[in-house]
């Protein structure tokens, strides 16, 4: 667990509401994809986390969902891109454990990032692995 910092946010994240699916760089969504993310997490996860509103958040993880966790789709549920999810579906069935990123608030756990990974997890009958980040104001 981490606590971080956000100063010059652009608040295009809203922790109030449901917020749409981000544009990541690159590099961040190997990281995402691979599940081989650098600490400190804060660094790592940066170009998201000036997304948000200036404040102090928590990132934890990566963790696995918990059993009885409800998500939140910030985009099409079920994913329509079945090739992308049988890409993470092959590499999870080989040991990959791909990360998808989740803003957890008082009212909802929203997905940021990962929903075709969230997907191949659930066809694959594995507890899908997270990051999570949560407001602390």
């Amino acid at each position: 667990m981490e606590q971080v910092k956000v100063d010059g946010g652009t608040g295009v994240i809203d922790t109030n509401s449901v917020p749409s699916q981000p544009e990541l760089p690159q590099s961040l969504r190997i990281a995402l994809a691979t599940g081989q993310m650098r600490r400190p997490l804060g660094d790592t996860l940066r170009p998201l986390l000036d997304l948000f509103a200036d404040g102090d958040y928590q990132v934890t993880g990566p963790e696995r969902l918990a059993e009885d966790r409800y998500l939140t789709p910030s985009a099409d549920w079920p994913p329509a891109d079945v090739s992308r999810v049988g890409y993470y579906r092959t590499a999870i069935k080989s040991g990959h454990r791909p990360v998808a990123v989740v803003l957890e608030t008082a009212d909802a756990a929203v997905i940021l990032d990962g929903h075709h990974k969230i997907a191949a997890y659930r066809e694959e009958a594995i507890l899908p692995h997270l990051l999570i980040i949560s407001p602390l104001n």
